[in-house]
């Protein structure tokens, strides 16, 4: 009998060290990356009522909290300038001891299939990099693919450096974005990979914010269901963004849109719906930088040239920056165009500057900004193209105009400096410009600095989403 008092009491112990233990999410762990010249958060699990001492590698100081009654604690701590090794022990019941980390920049790398594609996709330019890929000041952290109907507070994944083994499995966006930034800052770069192929915007954003704004149930609503990714409004926003909202970053990349061309009109309103839900998520002004979407051929026409308009609208939400890539495709039947170098390195460019205030760097795509008309001829002005246009063919291709009719016609284009003339014999009074706006159209005039012109409309007109013969 007494034997039996001392087994269970042994048991109840056990039981109770347990339960006592600290407790840290995956994403605070060896090997991390914390945000530069910040009070971040550390945050985690233990005993109610327990006292947690933290001291810090890089001042040496002792903070301390005490655990809710919800078993839940938090401490905000100061990071210094990018730099480290350093190591982090957290004290209580038990002691937790974090080493090699770093402190430097951290970004959130989301979206769809073009974001999660990596050497395991087949990709020849993350290939070419394997070889001489190990950087201990690049780290990745790759969430694992999840939903839930709730916000979670953790996830799987591990922090690991970069080298030939963890780059096949990372987002080569994301990697190329990293690379950049890492060299050109000379800081250590943490990457948050959290992307899934095929979804759409809306498992992304939390899902009231869908359900309750009757325009956007209304898109969402028209969402197909597959058995390869969600289509639950704040599914993988509950699954893969929340367990990591109270981590800080310095922004976000996005590379999406494919799967929302069921309803292309209202795209714009959800990104910029989601973008704010996130920066109220981290309590920040996240910097976001996405990319449009690239041509392809859809099976209905005019979707893919309306989420792209929708996207260039997106640009007058501020602090976001948008990337073109039209002139990065080689197969417009391929929905995965395979160039992911230049299309990281395009992201970093918008952060290196509107983020870091790097200058001398050209970063913005020409956009659309007004059209005129000259007797028969239409002028189309600019944003970004101070230096000038150009082309790398003889003719400019993807150019239709317009009358009052509303009949567009092949129309003949030349550049006059920032300015692009544009008219048709078949048009006296030009009332409306289209160029590159079909699923298809990879347009071929570019800022003098080679950045693509961003497909664009002149006209507002209703354009029918119909099946493409």
């Amino acid at each position: 009998m007494a034997l039996r008092k001392l087994v269970i009491l042994y048991f109840i112990l056990l039981s109770f060290n347990a339960s006592s233990q600290i407790r840290l999410p995956a994403v605070l762990s060896s090997g991390m990356v914390l945000q530069q010249n910040d009070s971040v958060a550390l945050w985690g699990w233990a005993q109610p009522g327990e006292k947690i001492m933290i001291t810090t590698g890089w001042n040496k100081t002792k903070d301390s909290t005490i655990v809710s009654n919800g078993a839940v604690w938090k401490c905000k701590v100061k990071t210094p300038v990018a730099g480290g090794p350093y190591t982090i022990i957290l004290e209580g019941s038990s002691r937790i001891e974090l080493t090699d980390i770093l402190i430097g920049e951290i970004w959130v790398c989301s979206g769809q299939s073009n974001m999660e594609m990596n050497e395991r996709w087949g990709l020849p330019d993350v290939r070419a990099e394997l070889a001489g890929c190990a950087n201990n000041s690049i780290r990745f952290f790759s969430i694992a693919k999840a939903t839930s109907p709730n916000p979670q507070d953790d996830c799987y994944a591990k922090w690991v450096n970069c080298d030939s083994n963890t780059l096949k499995s990372f987002s080569a966006v994301g990697y190329f974005f990293g690379k950049k930034l890492n060299k050109d800052l000379n800081t250590p770069i943490g990457l948050i990979n959290a992307s899934w192929g095929g979804t759409p915007a809306e498992v992304w954003t939390p899902a009231g914010l869908i359900n309750n704004d009757p325009e956007l149930k209304a898109s969402s609503d028209k969402l197909q269901s597959f058995n390869w990714w969600p289509r639950d409004p704040g599914a993988a926003f509950n699954g893969m963004i929340a367990p990591v909202t109270s981590f800080s970053v310095a922004g976000a990349i996005w590379y999406q849109g494919e799967g929302n061309t069921a309803a292309p009109d209202t795209y714009g309103k959800l990104l910029t719906t989601m973008i704010d839900s996130w920066r109220r998520a981290w309590n920040k002004d996240l910097p976001f930088y996405y990319v449009q979407i690239a041509p392809f051929k859809y099976g209905t026409t005019n979707v893919g040239n309306l989420i792209r308009e929708q996207q260039a609208n997106v640009l007058k939400h501020a602090n976001t920056g948008m990337v073109v890539v039209s002139d990065l495709v080689d197969d417009t039947a391929d929905i995965h165009p395979k160039n992911k170098h230049d299309v990281g390195y395009r992201l970093a460019n918008w952060a290196l500057a509107e983020t870091y205030h790097k200058t001398g760097i050209f970063y913005k795509s020409p956009v659309y900004k007004s059209m005129s008309v000259n007797k028969d001829k239409a002028v189309i002005s600019f944003d970004n193209a101070r230096n000038g246009l150009m082309t790398k063919d003889k003719k400019i291709t993807t150019l239709f105009i317009a009358g009052a009719d509303r009949n567009f016609y092949p129309a003949e284009g030349i550049i006059q400096g920032d300015k692009l003339i544009v008219w048709s014999k078949s048009v006296k009074q030009p009332v409306a410009v289209r160029f590159s706006f079909s699923n298809t159209a990879i347009g071929n005039i570019f800022s003098k600095e080679g950045l693509p012109v961003a497909p664009f409309r002149t006209d507002d007109w209703a354009v029918e989403q119909v099946p493409a013969k």
